[in-house]
């Protein structure tokens, strides 16, 4: 995408080769092994050899720590068993009494765990759109410990300015700056480079790509804060199986060709909606009629295959329209190689308060796409005929 960052030179080199140097293991094997032993000898009591329990570690999980790392230029990396496991423990970081201040517009899940969940250990919540760093500003109070961006968000797909959010949280005191960055991958952003403390993942998406693993990630700069999160890691025993690390870390190794092939078929896609006649709206970053673009082309190497569109009509057409898609799948999720559709106002986001998501506009007419790695024309005659059978 033209006016956009250029990719991280070496990405695709580093996903493949770092943390997989053969050498680490006695039989030189190119592509790391499964090790699904539970517990590991030791020579002497108290004394290992680097692994003594699959809870606080594991060679295979290990592996793909470092290269997670790498890819998003951290210095440590960890894995969960899902994406919520990854928020859960970083949200864990905070104590009772403090105060969280979180972006209005995130996934649902996110949403519900800070309402019904974090809420009750004490912890207090606001939710704000960052988009306006006004908003952000009035909200900080005395207790505030952590920021919590999602960007860009889920499902309006709106963008924050990291690295200004940042700079006003510094002025404010030591508060953990938080990025989700599930619909981007380090391939496309990394808020480190922004001044950000953590970045969390939903590995299950982009990352795997193959919708076939549950995961979470989470990355930081910071040795001090990396500890904090290796003891969560340990002590709240969120660790994904051996097996999901291998997928996840043999999935790294095509990361930047899929995101390059998500990219390209989302923007193709964007544009043909934008000028679709049942089309109000078409909510992707990458266009430069999206009222975030110049941010968006300052922190970002463009969007990847995740977008929603709002049509001219209701809950009806909505329905019709997806029932009558054959290539894109009518399901929750995203970031796999097949192409998915979905309703977020009773799927993704159904458990968001009504209240709210009148608020942030996710009606029943917001569709949400994730493009996949299909023939891009295919696509869109599959969109096509949707539309004629939702709208006659």
């Amino acid at each position: 995408m033209a006016g956009f960052l250029k990719p991280t030179p070496g990405f695709a080199t580093t996903a493949i080769h770092h943390g997989q140097d053969p050498e680490k293991w006695k039989c030189a094997a190119v592509v790391p092994p499964i090790v699904t032993s539970t517990t590991f000898k030791q020579p002497a009591p108290a004394e290992h050899t680097g692994y003594e329990y699959g809870r606080s570690g594991n060679p295979m999980r290990n592996t793909l720590e470092e290269c997670m790392a790498a890819l998003d230029g951290g210095k440590e990396g960890f894995g969960f068993a899902s994406g919520l496991g990854a928020t859960s423990t970083v949200l864990s970081l905070l104590s009772k009494g403090d105060h969280i201040l979180s972006m209005d517009d995130v996934y649902g899940g996110t949403n519900r765990l800070l309402r019904q969940v974090t809420s009750r250990m004490g912890v207090e919540i606001t939710f704000v759109d960052f988009t306006q760093l006004e908003n952000v500003e009035k909200a900080l109070q005395a207790n505030t410990k952590m920021c919590w961006i999602e960007s860009p968000t889920n499902p309006n797909l709106k963008v924050v300015d990291i690295a200004a959010t940042v700079k006003l949280t510094r002025s404010r005191g030591e508060i953990i700056v938080v990025v989700d960055n599930t619909f981007l991958t380090s391939y496309l952003q990394r808020p480190l480079d922004f001044g950000a403390d953590i970045v969390v993942y939903s590995l299950t998406k982009y990352m795997n790509g193959h919708s076939d693993v549950i995961m979470g990630g989470a990355v930081v700069n910071d040795k001090a804060l990396g500890a904090r999160l290796r003891f969560l890691q340990n002590a709240m025993g969120v660790v994904p199986s051996p097996f999901d690390c291998y997928l996840v870390n043999r999935s790294l190794k095509t990361l930047a060709l899929r995101m390059e092939r998500h990219k390209s078929n989302a923007l193709t896609i964007a544009e043909w909606l934008q000028k679709h006649p049942k089309v109000v709206e078409v909510k992707h970053p990458g266009l430069p009629c999206h009222r975030h673009y110049e941010i968006s082309k300052k922190q970002t190497c463009g969007h990847s295959g995740v977008f929603s569109f709002v049509h001219a009509g209701e809950l009806q057409e909505s329905r019709k329209f997806l029932s009558s898609l054959n290539i894109f799948t009518l399901a929750e999720s995203l970031g796999g190689y097949e192409s998915l559709a979905e309703l977020p106002s009773v799927m993704t986001h159904a458990s968001v308060p009504a209240k709210q998501r009148e608020e942030l506009g996710i009606t029943d007419a917001l569709i949400r796409l994730s493009v996949g790695l299909e023939d891009v024309d295919d696509l869109i005659k599959d969109l096509d005929q949707a539309f004629n059978a939702a709208f006659v």
